[in-house]
Parts: C-alpha cells; sequence; structure tokens
C-alpha cells in the first residue's frame, strides 16, 4: 500500500457558529462525529508532558492586536490540565503581530530589522497577558525565549533542557517564544512550529498539540475544493503530505507545510503531533482526553530514525568538518558504516561531543552530516588512529569507537 492509499479521511463537516454566549475568541461547536480513543502514549490517568503551539491567528483579533479573551480562555485550558498534575509547555506566537498593531503597521515588515523590532514590541504585551492569564487560575509562569543556535549548539542545547526541567520541577508552566530579536538569518523556525516540535523532543513530551485555524491536514485546500476531505491519522513521514501543504498567512509565517515539518521534528523524539483547530471549544482539554479532533500524525521507531536524518540533513550550521581518506568515504557512502576514526585525516573547527557536524572528502566535498561522538580536542587526538589505540590515547574506561555513528549521519551526496 502506499501513502497516497493509506490515511483514514472522513468528510469535512465545517462547525456552525457557536450562538451563545460567546467571547470574541469566536469559539465554535464540535459537531464531529467522534468516538473516544487514546492517543500513542496516552493514558487516561497518567501525568503527561504536552507541548502546545498556538499561533498568531489565534491569539490576535483579526488584526487588531492581541486578542485577551482568547488568550484568557487558552489560560483557562491549559490551567486546567497543569492543575490536573500534567506538565505543560506552551510556545506562542503573537510578538511580531502584536507589534506590528501597537506600530500601526498595514503588514508584517519583510526586513530583518523591522521584524526584530516588531518582536521586541510586542513581546512586552505577550507575555504579560499570559501572565495575566495564568496566574489568576494558581499557574506560576515564565518566560523563555530560544533561537537556532541555542538547539543547535549541544552546550547551549543541554543548559536550555536543564532550564526547562527545573522550570517543571517546580510546577512553573514555561511561555516559549523564539528569540525573533537577535535571529540573524530571518525569523526561521516558522511561526514556532518546528520550535515547539524541538522543545517537544527536548522534553521527550507525551504529545505535542498544534493549534491553528484550519482543522486539520486536509487532502487538499478546503478554502478552494469542497471535496477536500480531513485526514484523521496519518504517519508524520508519509511523503505525500508535503504535495498538499499550502503558505503561511497574513500575520504568521508558518503554512500547514511549517506544520508538517514541525510532526516530523516531532516524531524524531518520538512524540506524536496533532493539529487541529483551535475553534473547538475546550480543544486542548478535548484532544489530551483522547477526543480524536483534527489529524493525528504518529510515529514509530522506524520513522524516528528517517526524522533524525532528515533533520540533520537540513541541519542549518555545522560546528565542524571531518576531512575523511577515500576508504573511509567509500565505506560510509556504499556500505552504509559509520565513519570511524582511522578514516579521518583532519579535524577543522571547534565542537563539543553530540554537535553537528560535516563528512567531506579530501576535496572538501559534502558527504554526510552527523551528530559527532568525540570533541574536536579529542577528535585530533584520535584521528587516523585503529580502534586498538583509542583505549590508550584517551584512557582505558573510554568505550567510544567510532566518530560518527551511522544512525546519527545523513548521507547527503
Amino acid at each position: 500500500m502506499t501513502d497516497r492509499q493509506r490515511p483514514t479521511v472522513m468528510s469535512p463537516s465545517f462547525p456552525h457558529v457557536w450562538q451563545g454566549k460567546q467571547p470574541t475568541s469566536r469559539l465554535l461547536y464540535a459537531e464531529t462525529l467522534v468516538t473516544k480513543t487514546d492517543l500513542p502514549n496516552q493514558q487516561k490517568t497518567k501525568q503527561q508532558i504536552i507541548v502546545v503551539k498556538i499561533g498568531s491567528s489565534l491569539l490576535t483579533n483579526n488584526g487588531k492586536g492581541l486578542d485577551r479573551t482568547a488568550i484568557y480562555e487558552w489560560a483557562k485550558q491549559i490551567a486546567h490540565l497543569h492543575n490536573q498534575g500534567h506538565q505543560v509547555l506552551l510556545v506562542s506566537s503573537g510578538a511580531v503581530a502584536e507589534g506590528v498593531v501597537r506600530m500601526n503597521l498595514e503588514e508584517r515588515p519583510k526586513k530583518l530589522q523591522a521584524l526584530q523590532a516588531c518582536a521586541s514590541i510586542g513581546q512586552m504585551g505577550l507575555i504579560e497577558t499570559w501572565w495575566s492569564a495564568l496566574i489568576q487560575y494558581g499557574v506560576q509562569s515564565a518566560q523563555l525565549l530560544l533561537t537556532h543556535d541555542d538547539l543547535a549548539n549541544r552546550s547551549r542545547y543541554l543548559n536550555a533542557a536543564s532550564t526547562l526541567q527545573q522550570l517543571l520541577e517546580w510546577r512553573v508552566l514555561p511561555v516559549i517564544n523564539e528569540n525573533d530579536t537577535v535571529s540573524v538569518d530571518e525569523i526561521k523556525f516558522g511561526d514556532n512550529d518546528s520550535l515547539g516540535a524541538m522543545v517537544a523532543a527536548m522534553v521527550k513530551a507525551d504529545l505535542y498539540i498544534i493549534l491553528t485555524d484550519q482543522q486539520g491536514v486536509y487532502t487538499d485546500n478546503p478554502r478552494n475544493n469542497p471535496d477536500a476531505k480531513l485526514i484523521k491519522t496519518e504517519r508524520a513521514m508519509a511523503d505525500y503530505l508535503f504535495d498538499i501543504a499550502g503558505d503561511g498567512g497574513k500575520l504568521g509565517r508558518g503554512g500547514m507545510l511549517t506544520k508538517i515539518r514541525a510532526a516530523r521534528l516531532a516524531a524524531m523524539g518520538g512524540c506524536p503531533t496533532v493539529i487541529v483547530s483551535g475553534a473547538f471549544e475546550q480543544v486542548i482539554n478535548r484532544v489530551v482526553a483522547g477526543e480524536p479532533l483534527g489529524t493525528l500524525l504518529t510515529t514509530n521507531e522506524d520513522d524516528k530514525l528517517i526524522a533524525k536524518k532528515q533533520w540533520l540533513a537540513a541541519h542549518l550550521r555545522m560546528a565542524g568538518r571531518l576531512v575523511m581518506d577515500d576508504g573511509a568515504v567509500e565505506a560510509v557512502i556504499r556500505n552504509h558504516k559509520s565513519l570511524l576514526p582511522v578514516g579521518v585525516v583532519e579535524v577543522q573547527g571547534d565542537f563539543d561531543e553530540g554537535d553537528v557536524v560535516e563528512c567531506v572528502d579530501k576535496e572538501g566535498v559534502r558527504i554526510a552530516v552527523g551528530q559527532v561522538d568525540f570533541s574536536a580536542t579529542e577528535a585530533r587526538r584520535i584521528a587516523r588512529k585503529r580502534n586498538s589505540e583509542i583505549e590508550t590515547i584517551l584512557g582505558k574506561h573510554d568505550e567510544r569507537h567510532v566518530m560518527v555513528h551511522r544512525d546519527n549521519m545523513a548521507i547527503i551526496v
């Protein structure tokens, strides 16, 4: 069965607008026909680690700044899970959109410095609103701003992970956003979808929920094709999902494409993803309870490895370079072997164990990228050495024998 034959779908039945007492967050009735079902890794009594990402379209009031009524409603749902004992992490967009409105700009700026300035202005209001909304339910919150560099550098990644772990142990709810004011390669996490996925992998989350203005992933654009069907469940690594993804909206920068990519990143950490409309009433609590709303993108052990290799291949910055001899190139490309120290003729850069490096041939052509098992200092000491010599060089208790393991390597050529 091919990927295109695999999805379970249902015809879209767009919920009607809630006609009762309604806040400005535009909550909708959920009239989807559903039955209770368990999500992967979920037990009703188990305290879970849950990452919730809310996009700009759900946090802004039709382009008129932050929708504080909506934020207070999200806070109520999140606080409910928190007070049940779950560990909840919130990834919130909205800083740039809030800055755009505060500066009376007609649209999201395109120049990097203007984007960064809008983020700086809007972040003040965003975090203040979340803190005020959560504290009324007795939930203490903390701001955490991250960049791609923070998650690409092993030392900074571990520091961020330690900070998150301490916050969770203290029962403080992290409110996470990209540090747009210092990001230098455009603002590239993709409306925080990928950032949320990497946080989910970092904390070994049980579930990643992406709230959006669409009911989920469709077989086609439902705004243009009335016959488009909602995909209820699918493997996150199904290739055809990229063919049906769309682009980002006016205030946000993430479309369905970035959400599919994010689900793949979460899959690398073994975390399933639910992409679902934020318009459903009590949507967060219902998804966690097991109600099959939106699209569930699943993962398994094979997909985890595939996702990791794709993440490595798409890595933006290399911490260093390993130059391989011809024999090592042959072993890596044709025989799919790990890169051994004996096959490394030169070590370039200053990196730590676990950093992502590029592996090149003698002409400098990139062959692969991977997570290195040694620091740059150690790698230089053992380059061109056989495994039998490594123990003598590094110490008899050191059991590392490969420079880059094949499971932590993505072949580029």
